[in-house]
């Protein structure tokens, strides 16, 4: 069985023999919901590349034990990195559609307030929701076993969105009617691969304008039309593969 990961704020002075403390709430969690005792092996990360894989040495309480580190790496930067840009969806389905991004192995994801998106982000809800997406992208980072966790930026306007698309080494928008299929793009060898995702009513005109000033142009997945909360991971499957990092 693979070692659980567990987040820490930070891991610095992390080196083999070193031991670690996990407390608070990820050390409550440990202890009292997944029962780790000593001896057991354990991964800590500060999701942000670093990781230190170790044996638990003892518990203390309900939140707190403390690891012996044995191991102590650091993941490179990916090559190209990915972001999504997902249009808000009905419901919990953005939750969804973070937390299966995120498993698959987008590096960012942009929530975008697109024209035709029946969700609003308003005031406190949109505080709220927008802290559901972190939380999800946190847990299935842990969940998936990533050190590198996605980050989730703040709501995009849409003209937010076409000036990411801008700075981008390849900026596609999926789209029914696009003449050329993803799966035959070419692709950078590095960089940045920026991708926008609709809403269920799809892009309005005036936003694939934008985009398309921006030198985004319309790709199609395939033959069927996705839901927008499934339609980013599809393809960021593909451009995985594609780009060699599922290599």
């Amino acid at each position: 069985m693979t070692a659980p990961v567990f987040v820490v704020e930070s891991l610095e002075g992390a080196a083999p023999g070193v031991v670690l403390t996990l407390d608070g709430p990820e050390g409550r969690h440990a202890v009292a919901v997944r029962r780790l005792q000593a001896g057991e092996e354990i991964v800590l990360t500060d999701g942000l590349g670093r990781a230190a894989a170790g044996v638990v040495v003892r518990t203390e309480g309900k939140d707190k034990l403390f690891v012996e580190a044995s191991e102590v790496r650091e993941e490179p930067e990916p090559s190209p990195r990915i972001t999504v840009v997902q249009a808000l969806p009905k419901g919990d389905r953005g939750e969804l559609a973070v937390e299966i991004m995120t498993e698959t192995g987008v590096d960012a994801v942009v929530p975008w307030a697109a024209a035709r998106c029946i969700t609003q982000w308003k005031g406190e809800r949109g505080v709220k929701s927008l802290n559901k997406w972190r939380a999800t992208a946190r847990e299935a980072g842990k969940q998936s076993r990533r050190l590198r966790f996605p980050a989730v930026g703040e709501l995009a306007s849409t003209k937010q969105v076409a000036a990411l698309l801008a700075e981008a080494s390849f900026a596609a928008v999926l789209h029914e009617e696009g003449s050329e299929p993803l799966a035959s793009a070419e692709l950078p060898p590095s960089g940045s691969i920026v991708l926008v995702v609709g809403p269920e009513g799809g892009v309005a005109p005036q936003e694939l304008d934008a985009f398309a000033a921006a030198g985004a142009k319309p790709y199609r997945l395939g033959p069927s039309v996705l839901r927008t909360s499934t339609a980013g991971t599809a393809a960021a499957a593909l451009l995985l593969g594609r780009t060699g990092r599922w290599g």
